[in-house]
């Protein structure tokens, strides 16, 4: 009898593990290229953790950031919004009148509404006063607790000095980067949550953005390479990557692993020129880098991993974009989104977990950036990507299946399809400047802040 009593207590204790809530984490790397990770093709760079993620999930070969740069993808992943509806448009200088509004549902807040904690850890770059009441905080937007910056962890990722947690200034640190924002996210999980309640987990490390600095131990791993502003950034990527395992090494530990939903990606394309200048990041082939609308610019690196839920070393070729975020881990969490708002993501699991091989969009993928180098506009239907500048007098048209490199423009061959998605484009293009703030109209494209203030160097971006 007491066999049988303990066979049923163990059947009950499975059963309700499996039941709960699960868990959520969102990893953001920072300017990470699609072509920066082992599990994506690169011949030098370490990556063990996340190649070993990979091979326990999904791995996303077209997985797109909101944004060609930081903030405004940012703010797609919380809100599934494009940036230019939730107002969010560009990278956010220091002190500029742009932020993540209150009016915006975002994704710890509704969460929380509905019995979970959140955290967030690392970057933060949704305001331009930062820790300063005069605009929303982390903790205004559903987060129990958090650790941040700005922008940049500074003055390099070296023992840096300039984060925030829970609205107290945290003072010099003693370590790298990547590792102390893990650091923080480990002794919440372990310390301060409330580990009765699903948890929400934002862990969005500053690896591999410049200024960058490199622990030795990583740089040791590089013995061939004679350029050290590669090495240092290779190393970086190793940085974060050391720090990602760290995060899942702590979730097995604790036991958590089997309930918890955890997606991997970047914010955007590799910085630089990936040959010369700071910044030695991959785009895996693809056209364009950071801050352009072609896909080296916007498509990045993507991993899922939901045990028994997600297929392990299994590969999703659907396009999904940073704005699915939000409404995949409300479904996954049981949490319907608030009617009456325009959702430009949808709930991508189907595609994750391959049941679906498409997705059905009510709005198309779009992407747009006014500081952009060429093309300002871009819009995704099926397998044809549009490119447009700002007038919307310019454009360019590519079949991404078979030119993935966009290569040969097809305007001029492909004229009524080009006409369709043209029309299609100005008219989506006008219902989201209908929509969000007038920021975008009257303040800088880069950076935010009023017009003649802009600066001759994109640094901090």
């Amino acid at each position: 009898m007491r066999l049988l009593l303990t066979i049923l207590s163990s059947f009950a204790i499975l059963h309700s593990s499996f039941s709960a809530q699960p868990n959520l984490i969102l990893f953001l790397a920072d300017d990470l290229g699609y072509g920066d990770l082992g599990c994506f093709g690169h011949p030098i760079i370490k990556s063990p953790n996340l190649d070993a993620f990979a091979q326990q999930g999904v791995r996303l070969t077209q997985c797109y950031s909101g944004s060609a740069v930081c903030s405004p993808s940012r703010s797609a992943l919380l809100t599934g919004r494009t940036p230019h509806r939730n107002g969010v448009y560009t990278w956010i200088a220091e002190g500029a009148e742009v932020h993540l509004r209150t009016s915006e549902n975002t994704l710890p807040e509704l969460l929380k509404g509905a019995g979970y904690t959140t955290c967030h850890s690392g970057k933060w770059h949704l305001n331009g006063l930062f820790n300063n009441p005069a605009q929303p905080q982390p903790n205004d937007h559903g987060y129990d607790w958090w650790m941040a910056t700005q922008n940049n962890a500074g003055p390099t990722h070296e023992n840096p000095n300039n984060f925030a947690r829970n609205g107290q200034p945290v003072g010099q640190m003693q370590g790298y980067s990547a590792p102390l924002v893990v650091g923080e996210a480990i002794t919440w999980l372990k310390d301060k949550r409330d580990a009765s309640k699903p948890f929400f987990l934002a862990v969005w490390t500053h690896e591999p953005h410049y200024p960058i600095k490199s622990d030795p131990k990583f740089k040791a791993l590089y013995p061939d390479l004679t350029d050290d502003v590669q090495r240092e950034h290779h190393a970086n990527v190793t940085q974060m990557d050391h720090a990602f395992g760290m995060l899942m090494q702590s979730l097995d530990e604790q036991k958590l692993t089997d309930n918890t939903f955890v997606f991997f990606t970047s914010d955007n394309g590799p910085e630089g020129d990936g040959i010369k200048s700071p910044g030695r990041g991959s785009s895996g082939g693809l056209r364009g880098r950071k801050r352009d609308m072609h896909e080296g610019g916007i498509r990045v690196p993507g991993l899922a991993r939901w045990p028994g839920n997600i297929k392990p070393a299994t590969t999703c070729d659907v396009p999904v974009i940073g704005s699915d975020i939000f409404p995949t881990m409300l479904g996954i969490a049981g949490v319907k989104a608030p009617a009456g708002r325009t959702l430009d993501g949808v709930n991508a699991l189907p595609a994750l977990n391959g049941t679906a091989t498409k997705l059905e969009r009510p709005q198309p993928l779009f992407w747009r950036l006014h500081m952009a180098p060429n093309m300002k506009i871009a819009m995704r239907v099926g397998d044809w990507k549009i490119l447009a500048n700002a007038e919307l007098t310019e454009f360019e048209l590519y079949n991404l299946k078979s030119d993935p490199k966009e290569t040969s423009d097809l305007k001029d061959k492909e004229t009524e399809r080009f006409t369709a998605l043209k029309t299609q484009l100005i008219q989506h293009n006008a219902t989201i400047d209908a929509e969000g703030p007038d920021w975008w109209k009257r303040l800088s494209p880069n950076g935010g802040k009023p017009k003649g203030n802009e600066r001759k160097k994109q640094k901090n971006d």
